[in-house]
C-alpha cells in the first residue's frame, strides 16, 4: 500500500532529494522537474550509502555504492518490518558517525524514508516532534503525511514493535 498513490492531492516533490542534517539526505524515486513533468530520481555516486525502502530497478545507485534495500509498505508494519526500520536507522547513524553521506529513499521521499530518518534523529537525541518538523521544513510539508507513522514515532518504534509482536 502506498499512501501517496491513494491520495491524488499529494504532490510529487520538487527535488529528487533534500539534505535533512549534514550528510543525511531524504529522497524518492521520482520528482516534478522544472518542466512540470515527473522525472526519475536516479542515484549515481552522489552518496556513500543508499537505503531504498521499495525495490525498483533502473534507479541506481552505481556499482560500488553501498546499497541496502528493505521494502516496506506505506501502511501498517509488522514486527519484522519495524525491526528492519530500526536497523536501517542505526545504520544511518553509523554512516553519519563515519563521516559518510547517506540517502534514505522511498517513492516520493515522504513517509517511509521519513520513518527511518526520524527514528535515526531520535536516536541522536532529537524529540520525535522536533525531528518530524525538521524533515517537513527541509524536505516538504508533505513529509510524514502518513499519520500512522507519526503515531509510531511518537510512541517509539521499540514500543510499537513490542506491542505488534504481542498482538500476533
Amino acid at each position: 500500500m502506498r499512501t501517496s498513490g491513494e491520495r491524488p492531492d499529494v504532490p510529487a516533490p520538487e527535488r529528487p532529494w533534500s539534505e535533512i542534517v549534514p550528510g543525511l539526505w531524504m529522497g524518492g524515486h521520482e520528482f516534478r522537474g522544472r518542466s512540470g513533468r515527473l522525472e526519475l530520481a536516479v542515484v549515481r555516486d552522489e552518496f556513500d550509502v543508499v537505503q531504498s525502502l521499495l525495490r525498483l530497478s533502473g534507479y541506481g545507485p552505481d556499482a560500488g555504492v553501498e546499497h541496502h534495500v528493505w521494502p516496506i509498505p506505506d501502511g501498517p508494519l509488522d514486527g519484522t518490518q519495524l525491526a528492519g526500520v530500526m536497523r536501517l536507522a542505526r545504520a544511518v547513524n553509523e554512516t553519519l558517525d563515519a563521516g559518510r553521506r547517506v540517502l534514505v529513499r522511498c517513492h516520493h521521499g515522504y513517509n517511509r524514508s521519513g520513518l527511518v530518518i526520524v527514528h535515526a534523529l531520535v536516536q541522536r537525541g532529537h524529540a520525535p516532534d522536533e525531528a518530524i518538523q525538521l524533515i517537513r521544513a527541509r524536505r516538504s510539508a508533505w513529509a510524514l503525511h502518513n499519520q500512522l507513522f507519526v503515531e509510531y514515532l511518537r510512541a517509539g518504534l521499540p514500543t510499537v514493535r513490542l506491542l505488534e509482536e504481542l498482538a500476533e
